[in-house]
């Protein structure tokens, strides 16, 4: 709209009365008064969630993966891990369990760290 001439803008402003004019006529027809709807209006949004309907989805969702990973896991599991789902509040995220490495897997993983670094300096020890 900033980018348009004087001569655009009055053509512009006589198109607008044209189509005034129009519906005058169109409503002297059918006796009544026709509403054109502003441009400018914006879409009504129909639906949308609230935050409970959502948490109750998410806690939902989480009790049935809960329920699904526990019939992997040995039947006590599935008692703990449904208290855990069905404690939680929303927007709580459940606590993991934590794994706990091995000495020997920590020493393992060590030694091919140093190997790749020494195998990278050695590389470029020789450029």
């Amino acid at each position: 709209m900033l980018d348009l001439t004087s001569s655009q803008l009055r053509q512009a402003a006589n198109l607008k009365e044209k189509i005034a004019g129009l519906e005058k006529q169109l409503a002297a027809i059918f006796g009544a008064e026709t509403t054109v709807a502003p441009a400018t209006a914006k879409p009504v949004r129909k639906g949308g969630m609230s935050a409970a309907g959502r948490a109750r989805i998410a806690a939902a969702a989480k009790l049935r993966w809960a329920k699904e990973r526990a019939a992997k896991t040995k039947p006590a599991a599935i008692k703990t891990l449904v208290k855990a789902v069905v404690a939680a509040k929303p927007g709580q995220k459940l606590a993991k369990k934590k794994f706990k490495m091995s000495a020997a897997a920590k020493a393992k993983i060590s030694a091919a760290a140093k190997a790749r670094w020494a195998a990278k300096k050695t590389a470029q020890a020789k450029k």
